[in-house]
């Protein structure tokens, strides 16, 4: 069996490692273990922030609709518009009261 050297492979991957680690700081851009390492944690912190980044938009959302409603609270408004059947998300919602607030104050006297 003939021996195999693994020279371009693993250069091929090291070229890889650092090429998805350029912009890091220190050695985590210039060495490859360390470049390895960083990019295993970037992948796990990207993971996580994509779902945490849904809960800080859902909670702007909630900041905006609430800064507009003036009579009701917050939360008997949301529970009004599933009583009534309106559906509307919180995202649409914000959106009519930062951008349209004729609809939006339709909307709201339409609930209480």
């Amino acid at each position: 069996m003939p021996r195999v050297k693994k020279g371009t492979n693993a250069l091929k991957t090291r070229k890889n490692i650092l090429k998805r680690a350029k912009g890091y700081r220190f050695g985590r851009s210039k060495k490859e273990r360390q470049a390895n390492e960083a990019i295993h944690h970037a992948g796990q912190y990207a993971f996580a922030h994509r779902r945490d980044k849904k809960n800080d938009f859902r909670q702007l959302w909630s900041v905006r609709i609430n800064s507009v409603l003036e009579k009701i609270s917050y939360s008997v408004f949301i529970g009004s518009l599933k009583k009534n059947e309106i559906m509307l998300d919180r995202k649409i919602l914000a959106d009519l009261a930062e951008n349209h607030p004729e609809s939006f104050k339709k909307i709201v006297e339409k609930v209480s």
